[in-house]
C-alpha cells in the first residue's frame, strides 16, 4: 500500500463524500456550456439553432471518447498507486496525457477532411453547410485541448483529487459564460463573430482548462513530466490505458445512440410527444447529475483499493454508492412523478405538451435509482480493469432490452411503451450491473494482475 492512495484508509463513507460533491459541480458546469451555448445561438436565428443541433452529435461522440480516455487514466494511475508503485503511477499518467493529446490531433485532422461527407450523410441541408463549417472548422482545431483536459483531469481523478478537477471543469465553463455573449452576439461595442463565436469561446475556454489543469498538477504527486514518457515501454501503458479507454468510450457512446432511436419511435407519435419527450429529458439530466458525479468518483475510490490488495474496502464502497444512487433515484421518482406538470409549464403552455412531459416522468423516472446502479457500477468495473463487463451491460441495457421493448409493445401503448421501455432497461441493466459488479469484487485481484 501507497502513502500517496490516500483512498486506501480513512473513513469509506467519507471519501465517498468527499469524492462525489466536487464531481457533481464539475458535471454540472460542463453540462451547462450546451444550454449556456444554446441560448445566445437561439437569438441569431433558426438556421443557426438547426446547424448546431447538427452538431450536437459530433461533440457527444469527441466527449465519449474523451471521457473513455480520462477513465483508461484513471484506472489505470489509481491501481498504480494503490500498489504502491509510484515511479508506475508517474510513467503512466505522463503517457497517458501525452497518447491523449495525440488522439486529439488526429481525431482534428481526421474530421477537418471529412467534414463534408460526415455532415451530408447526416442529411444536413445544404442551406446549412456554411453555418455548420463556420462553427467545425475551427471546433475542430480544438480538439486536442479538450482531449488533453480529459487526460489531465484522468490523472487527478486517479489521485482521488476530485476536487481540483471540479475546479477544471469551472474554469473553462466560466471562461465559456463570460465569452459566449461576446462572440456569438456581440456585446460592448463589439458586433460578435455570430455561431462561428460560439465555437472561439469554447477553444478558449478550454485552453483556459489546460493552463490552469497543468497549474493545478504542479501541487499533486505526479506533476506533468514529459521525460517520464521516454522511460516508458510504449506497449505495456498503451495497452493498459486502451483496453479501459477503448470499451469505456464505447460505453458512454452506447446511450446517445439508443436515446437518437428513442426520439425516432416517439416522432411517430406526433410533435406534441417529441416536444414532451424533450423537454422532461433536460429535466432528467439535470436530476440524474449526482449519480453521474458518483459514477465519476467511485473508479479512484475502487481503483486505488484494488491495487492495494483491499477488495473489502472496494466492495463497501460500492455498496455505499450503491444506496445512494437507490435512495437518490427514489426520491427523484417521488418528486417528478408529483411535480410533472410544474416542471412542464417552465417550457410549454400547451396542454399536449404538458401532459406527455408529465407522462413520460411519471414513468421514466422511476428508474433513476437503476440507472445509478448501473452507470456507478460500471464506472467500479472500468477501475478495476473489467471494461469489457461495463461496455456488455450497456450493450445489452439498449439493444436487447430498451429498444425491443418500445418497438413490441409501442402500437398497444403508444409513446407510454417507449417511455417504459426506458424504465425496463433502467430497472432490469441497474439489477444484473449490481450482480456483476459484486461477483467480480467478491473475488479480490487476481495474483499479478494490475
Amino acid at each position: 500500500m501507497s502513502e500517496n492512495a490516500k483512498l486506501t484508509r480513512g473513513s469509506i463513507r467519507g471519501h465517498l463524500v468527499s469524492q462525489t460533491l466536487p464531481m457533481i459541480i464539475g458535471v454540472a458546469a460542463v453540462m451547462s456550456i450546451g444550454l449556456v451555448d444554446a441560448f445566445f445561438i437561439g437569438q441569431l436565428g433558426r438556421d443557426e439553432l438547426a446547424a448546431i443541433s447538427f452538431i450536437f452529435p459530433i461533440s457527444v461522440a469527441i466527449t465519449s471518447m474523451g471521457v473513455g480516455m480520462m477513465v483508461g487514466i484513471n484506472s489505470v494511475v489509481a491501481r498504480a498507486l494503490g500498489e504502491g508503485d509510484m515511479d508506475k503511477a508517474k510513467r503512466r499518467a505522463n503517457f497517458g496525457i501525452v497518447l491523449a493529446l495525440v488522439a486529439g490531433m488526429v481525431l482534428a485532422l481526421l474530421l477537418y477532411l471529412l467534414l463534408g461527407p460526415v455532415f451530408t450523410l447526416m442529411q444536413a441541408d445544404e442551406a446549412l453547410m456554411p453555418l455548420i463549417r463556420a462553427y467545425m472548422v475551427p471546433y475542430t482545431m480544438g480538439f486536442p485541448l479538450i482531449m488533453a483536459i480529459m487526460g489531465l483531469n484522468g490523472v487527478l481523478r486517479g489521485q482521488g483529487e476530485a476536487r481540483l478537477t471540479s475546479y477544471v471543469s469551472l474554469s473553462y465553463a466560466v471562461a465559456n459564460w463570460i465569452l459566449d455573449p461576446i462572440l456569438i452576439t456581440g456585446a460592448f461595442g463589439f458586433e460578435g463573430f455570430g455561431i462561428e463565436g460560439a465555437a472561439y469561446a469554447t477553444i478558449v475556454g478550454w485552453a483556459i482548462g489546460v493552463a490552469f489543469a497543468l497549474w493545478l498538477m504542479r501541487r499533486t504527486d505526479i506533476p506533468v513530466d514529459p521525460a517520464m514518457v521516454l522511460k516508458c515501454r510504449v506497449k505495456e501503458p498503451l495497452w493498459a490505458i486502451i483496453k479501459v479507454a477503448g470499451p469505456a468510450a464505447m460505453s458512454n457512446s452506447i446511450n446517445p445512440i439508443g436515446l437518437s432511436v428513442l426520439t425516432a419511435l416517439v416522432a411517430s407519435e406526433g410533435a406534441a410527444a417529441v416536444a414532451g419527450f424533450g423537454a422532461a429529458g433536460r429535466v432528467q439530466s439535470f436530476a440524474v447529475v449526482p449519480l453521474l458525479g458518483l459514477s465519476g468518483s467511485i473508479g479512484a475510490i475502487v481503483g486505488q483499493n484494488w491495487g492495494a490488495n483491499q477488495p473489502n474496502r472496494a466492495r463497501r464502497a460500492m455498496f455505499g454508492a450503491g444506496i445512494f444512487a437507490l435512495v437518490w433515484g427514489l426520491g427523484m421518482g417521488v418528486v417528478l412523478t408529483l411535480f410533472g406538470d410544474w416542471f412542464a409549464d417552465f417550457f410549454s403552455d400547451d396542454p399536449d405538451v404538458i401532459d406527455e412531459f408529465a407522462l413520460y416522468l411519471s414513468i421514466a423516472a422511476w428508474g433513476y435509482a437503476g440507472y445509478g446502479i448501473l452507470i456507478t457500477a460500471n464506472g467500479a468495473l472500468n477501475a478495476v480493469d473489467r471494461a469489457s463487463y461495463a461496455l456488455i451491460q450497456s450493450v445489452a441495457r439498449v439493444f436487447l432490452i430498451m429498444l425491443p421493448f418500445a418497438w413490441l409493445m409501442r402500437a398497444e401503448w403508444g409513446s407510454a411503451a417507449i417511455y417504459a421501455a426506458e424504465l425496463a432497461a433502467n430497472l432490469i441493466g441497474g439489477a444484473i450491473a449490481a450482480f456483476v459488479v459484486w461477483r467480480v469484487l467478491s473475488r479480490g485481484r487476481p495474483r499479478g494482475h494490475s
